[in-house]
């Protein structure tokens, strides 16, 4: 490993970042344009382009056949999401929760959570019948969400997203896609290589320094809440994240190439759930998360990536 590879590496996560950010930009000017409601465009289009970075390495690895990349980095950044991006910002303000967070998006995060450990344990294999099913399921998830909101009739109008002009727009776009592609294939290439040279597993290296690095826009845009007390959004949009990263990221890459699973991916998976109840059951009754969830969530990823390291 040299450190022209680690050089590629970081390169390659920052063109994943800011193509996200190019690609939400570009994506919410020309909605906005044909009147598509703002909130629309944020159950959409912004929480794909935040999960952008965790689809294009998950993809990029099934066309490469690097399978147990494509799923760790999945089941890493969804564990990242919540011990880090809600614990990190418990620590710097009281995160409240939603209602029908409690109610609904972690009652679905976790129905998609056991589909996936079921997938993975019927017969060692997802298959694309079961990426597609994973795949009508965010189809259904996202139709719901969307006849809610018309039923509620939420405001449409949003000040904050940007009128670039129709060109700008497509230009930001194409840019978008462009630096999420070339990043998601030099995030890969890199990481792959990395492994192979220190004699780490590609679920080690999956589960560690790419779902941390495909999961920096989650943690950016809710410690910058936290720093604006503006974080009542945190816990939506990282369960959010973590319903899209399986249902579709995962659909998509099943049915690109069936996943082969292990032991060890099934225990990956069972953990995920568990991370996911007990953060379930710390925000349930109060409905927030304060510094000693914060701390308590920090102390399990701690514990967590001591775990795997070892365990490699």
């Amino acid at each position: 490993m040299g450190i022209i590879t680690i050089i590629l590496l970081i390169i390659g996560f920052v063109l994943l970042i800011k193509g996200a950010d190019f690609f939400v930009d570009g994506s919410s000017s020309i909605a906005t344009r044909f009147g598509i409601p703002s909130i629309i465009i944020g159950l959409t289009i912004v929480s794909m382009g935040t999960s952008a970075p965790e689809a294009a390495v998950s993809i990029t690895s099934s066309v490469a056949g690097s399978n147990a990349l494509a799923v760790s980095n999945i089941i890493g950044s969804n564990i990242f999401n919540i011990l880090i991006v809600i614990g990190a910002t418990a620590l710097l303000a009281n995160v409240k929760i939603q209602r029908n967070v409690i109610k609904e998006d972690f009652p679905v995060l976790l129905i998609a959570s056991f589909l996936l450990l079921i997938f993975s344990i019927t017969d060692n294999t997802i298959s694309r019948i079961e990426g597609i099913i994973l795949l009508l399921g965010m189809i259904a998830y996202i139709y719901y969400l969307i006849r809610k909101i018309k039923s509620t009739k939420v405001p449409l109008e949003n000040n904050s997203i940007k009128n670039l002009g129709l060109t700008k727009s497509i230009l930001f776009i194409l840019g978008g896609i462009i630096c999420i592609t070339v990043g998601g294939n030099l995030v890969v290439e890199s990481a792959t290589t990395i492994a192979l040279s220190l004699g780490l597993s590609e679920t080690l290296v999956g589960l560690t320094i790419v779902a941390i690095g495909t999961s920096l826009p989650e943690l950016v845009t809710s410690i910058t809440a936290a720093m604006d007390n503006n974080v009542d959004m945190a816990v939506g949009n990282a369960i959010g994240s973590n319903i899209f990263n399986i249902l579709f990221i995962l659909g998509v890459s099943d049915i690109i190439a069936p996943i082969k699973t292990s032991s060890t991916m099934i225990f990956d998976i069972v953990l995920m759930i568990v991370i996911t109840i007990i953060s379930y059951i710390l925000g349930k009754d109060k409905l927030d998360y304060n510094k000693k969830d914060g701390i308590i969530l920090i102390c399990i990823f701690t514990i967590y990536m001591i775990f795997i390291i070892i365990r490699n």
